[in-house]
């Protein structure tokens, strides 16, 4: 992770031609949410004035604070590397917070800070890695992702029984490109499931 500066960033899409940056909150499901914007709001992006309805987000606000902030953590700035090279997409994870700057209580990010932070006073540090596992499944007839697969791979397996090793090679090179560190990536045990290790 890079420590940027606001000049960084803004010098960055320009050097970089990104055309769209998506702010990203995960809500309290742990669902990615995002808002894309222009490179034209970058200025107001980067003033923390980005605003949007919380009681739009399920299991956040209702009440007359529904008006929400996000404010973009500069050092998660990456650009997507499989996004056009022409007008380039890249992403801010964001606080969510209330417009006088106070952390909105419903927000994963604030709760995991002071959680972590409760930890550290009774002595107690986070080292949190984790798994993602996935299917991967054919498309059908029509081009059109389907439930099906011919894959009978199990755990560990390689190819020519693995048919995905190739899938999550491209998936471990690409979260490369975006910074993101993996321990391991190998067929699971169940036909067509896949598992990717991150580091903590």
């Amino acid at each position: 992770m890079e420590n940027y500066t606001k000049q960084d960033i803004i010098e960055l899409v320009e050097e970089e031609d990104v055309e769209f940056i998506r702010l990203q909150f995960t809500d309290i499901y742990g669902t990615l949410k995002n808002m894309a914007v222009t490179t034209s709001q970058l200025k107001k992006v980067l003033s923390n004035q980005c605003k949007f309805d919380g009681a739009a987000i399920e299991g956040f606000t209702s009440n007359e604070k529904s008006d929400l902030y996000l404010h973009p953590v500069l050092d998660t700035f990456e650009i997507f590397p499989w996004r056009p090279q022409q007008g380039k997409v890249a992403r801010l994870l964001c606080d969510v917070c209330y417009k006088d700057g106070t952390p909105f209580e419903g927000d994963s990010r604030y709760i995991l800070k002071k959680t972590i932070l409760e930890a550290a006073k009774m002595g107690y540090s986070f080292d949190i890695g984790s798994e993602c596992e996935f299917y991967l499944f054919q498309m059908d007839d029509d081009g059109m992702p389907s439930t099906k697969t011919e894959e009978r791979g199990g755990f560990f397996d390689v190819g020519p029984i693995d048919l995905g090793e190739n899938v999550r090679r491209e998936i471990v090179l690409t979260l490369e490109d975006m910074g993101i560190e993996e321990e391991a990536s190998y067929h699971e045990a169940g036909a067509s499931q896949h598992q990717i290790d991150f580091k903590y």
